[in-house]
């Protein structure tokens, strides 16, 4: 049976609400105001959503500040309980989730239902961390008194959620949020709200009271988080997003000295050294660079391959990316869907033929094809320099890029020479190597032998230009958490 025959994606599409998300219902925006959300294989709406101004933004606020102090003296096991709940209601429903994802983001439906294992993941995890807060009590030094140091929830929060994981970007800021004791109100992506207001439903349901998570859709992503990070009321930001919109925020934010978590761009190297079982670096690097057609911060963008196995490497790379089936999501058989919309399907190209026209050499794909949709192919080039402008910014699509080193010392170096410090990824065998390795490469997370490193026990985050802060693990948590000192007598 075809994934078209097991679900009818109007149907979903009906079942999910399109109003702003405030004081637990679905409502219009204050002026009336919506808009398009569209399928990224045929370019046609799917459906209209309110759309959120600075009225309905602190309207929002003001919900979530009235149900501020009753959330964080709610027990943490009741806490933890609403989001098991709302982990039980989603499971059930993942089918329709990954639909979801698959038409508002247009991404392969193999992709979107990984998505939501992974997003779903938040909730549980963090059901069984809001019982875990703790805190400490010892004697002063110097004999004088105690000390007690406690945790308490930050204040309501603001999130701000990128469209290339719909419900992951969520899950994994709600989570923590309302594991601490906080309200939260949620900006997501313009090209793909209805996934975040299917899951504001689900949490209703399961039992969340009013006003405690909001969701705002907005096509005025800067009017609307401007007005809520100027307002005294807001005491954290976490943003998934571009380094520049990051910086911009960064700025905002310390003019009221809130806290912040910030997960930006990321320029991640894959390297294979001499020694790589290449078989294994194939599906680990197919799986690095494909996952979620390419669209994901943590995607390899830079394939460093050591000179003596890069032809081996390349042509088997090759022979799998050109078993990938592209077409419409959500149809039977597929494996690489659209770009999520026009922008970045020129954006891609346009790299691309940037890179051929600087002597790279496409070893597949390559070229836009004819027709309706954001469709970009899956594409390998070779003979880049490793410090060609196409190894510099995000690719964000379906594009490797492969090139050449002669040692150990000279691959970490080409995988340095960024800004970014987001995600690393390589292949060998030499367990000496690994630990080596593992230790220079300037990133938050490195993949040995594995392309997917996402996990929701694990801590997410980059250094240099790549963030602040970490989403997931038992880290997680800390960053909803304002730190208290008592001195006791």
């Amino acid at each position: 049976m075809s994934d078209r025959e097991i679900l009818d994606p109007q149907a979903v599409l009906d079942g999910v609400p399109t109003g702003l998300w405030i004081d637990g219902r679905a409502t219009p925006a204050a002026d009336g105001a919506t808009f398009e959300v569209y399928d990224a294989a045929t370019e046609e709406s799917l459906v209209s959503v309110a759309d959120a101004g600075v009225v309905d933004a602190r309207a929002a606020l003001d919900s979530a500040v009235a149900a501020s102090a009753d959330w964080a003296a709610t027990a943490p096991r009741e806490r933890g309980e609403i989001l098991r709940r709302t982990f039980e209601l989603l499971t059930d429903r993942a089918d329709d989730i990954a639909m979801l994802m698959t038409l508002e983001l247009g991404r392969a439906l193999p992709d979107s239902r990984a998505e939501t294992t992974y997003g779903l993941e938040f909730l549980r995890w963090f059901a069984e961390e809001a019982v875990r807060v703790g805190g400490r009590f010892s004697p002063a030094p110097a004999g004088n008194g105690r000390i007690l140091v406690s945790h308490q929830p930050v204040g309501p929060c603001l999130a701000i959620t990128p469209w290339n994981f719909p419900l992951a970007m969520g899950t994994r800021k709600i989570g923590p949020a309302l594991a601490a004791g906080n309200v939260i109100l949620v900006k997501p992506a313009r090209e793909t709200p209805l996934t975040m207001l299917a899951l504001a439903e689900a949490f209703a349901e399961a039992g969340l009271p009013p006003g405690v998570l909001s969701v705002l859709p907005t096509t005025s992503s800067g009017d609307v988080s401007s007005a809520l990070i100027t307002d005294d009321r807001i005491r954290k930001i976490s943003f998934t997003g571009s380094t520049p919109v990051g910086r911009s925020l960064l700025g905002q934010a310390a003019d009221r000295v809130l806290r912040t978590s910030m997960e930006l761009g990321g320029n991640a190297p894959f390297l294979v050294f001499d020694d790589a079982d290449i078989d294994a670096a194939v599906e680990g690097a197919f799986a690095a660079k494909m996952r979620n057609g390419g669209e994901a911060c943590t995607a390899a963008n830079r394939f460093l391959v050591q000179s003596g196995v890069a032809e081996e490497f390349t042509e088997k790379l090759v022979a799998k990316m050109a078993d990938v089936h592209m077409g419409p999501g959500y149809s039977d058989g597929v494996t690489l869907g659209p770009l999520v919309n026009a922008d970045q399907r020129d954006k891609v190209a346009e790299a691309v033929e940037q890179a051929v026209a600087d002597g790279a050499r496409v070893r597949l794909g390559g070229e836009r094809p004819e027709g309706r949709g954001f469709f970009y192919p899956a594409t390998v080039l070779d003979n880049v320099d490793p410090y060609a402008p196409v190894t510099r910014e995000e690719i964000f699509g379906p594009v490797a890029v492969i090139s050449t080193f002669d040692d150990e010392s000279a691959g970490i170096e080409a995988a340095n020479s960024t800004e970014y410090g987001l995600a690393s990824y390589f292949y060998s065998r030499d367990l000496e190597r690994c630990m080596r390795v593992a230790e220079r490469l300037d990133s938050g997370m490195v993949g040995v032998n594995r392309g997917v490193i996402s996990d929701a026990a694990a801590p997410f985050g980059g250094i240099k230009q790549s963030g602040i802060g970490r989403e997931g693990g038992s880290e997680g948590i800390d960053e909803y958490l304002s730190v208290k000192y008592v001195a006791l007598t």
